[in-house]
């Protein structure tokens, strides 16, 4: 068995439907299990491993970047220019 970190909203049989899909034999007995410290455990060869985390950081929700200050600024409904007049630039 081999332990991995579950993502929040993490749905297990979409991953291991995704895990078979790249080839990795999963057995179904003893897997997937969630233990509870919310450890993820699969019960999968350990050549599998790589292909596994890969597939597991794909369901990892990726942060958004930061908005630019011209982002910012269109938010409320005002550009570079509508700055620079009003700072009297």
């Amino acid at each position: 068995m081999i332990k991995f970190n579950k993502p929040i909203d993490f749905d297990g049989v979409q991953f291991c439907t995704e895990l078979q899909n790249q080839g990795v034999k999963i057995n179904d007995y003893t897997s997937p299990f969630l233990d509870d410290n919310n450890d993820f455990w699969l019960d999968i060869d350990t050549k599998d491993i790589a292909k596994a985390q890969q597939v597991l950081d794909a369901h990892i929700p990726q942060p958004k970047p930061e908005p630019t200050i011209v982002e910012k600024l269109a938010s409320v409904g005002l550009s570079i220019d509508d700055l620079k007049a009003a700072l009297g630039l």
